[in-house]
């Protein structure tokens, strides 16, 4: 699982998509993250902030941020970095997955 950083007022927090995020996600949203509408700031935010909870829950990292303090202290292009490292991790995984899965 690829950890990224998210830094809210210069502190880093880790930020991961387990499944955690995914249940968190559904609470907060009352839908699955396969639901999940990419062109929905609400949702992008959301789904962000869960990755960010269950990254620090993960790494017992104190993370006390409420979805609206935390919309309140991330920009678009911290949500934009984010989403970058964030797909190119997937693609690395992917690929990495596919070579495990090939015969030698």
């Amino acid at each position: 699982m690829k950890r990224i950083e998210v830094k809210i007022d210069g502190k880093p927090y880790p930020c991961m998509p387990t499944m955690g995020a995914a249940l968190r996600f559904q609470e907060e949203t009352g839908h699955d993250i396969t639901e999940m509408d990419a062109k929905s700031v609400t949702d992008t935010v959301t789904y962000l902030w869960c990755c960010v909870k269950a990254g620090c829950a993960r790494e017992h990292v104190d993370f006390d941020l409420s979805l609206m303090d935390f919309a309140d202290n991330i920009d678009m292009e911290q949500i934009k970095r984010w989403a970058e490292a964030a797909s190119s991790g997937q693609i690395a995984e992917a690929e990495d997955e596919k070579k495990s899965e090939s015969p030698s």
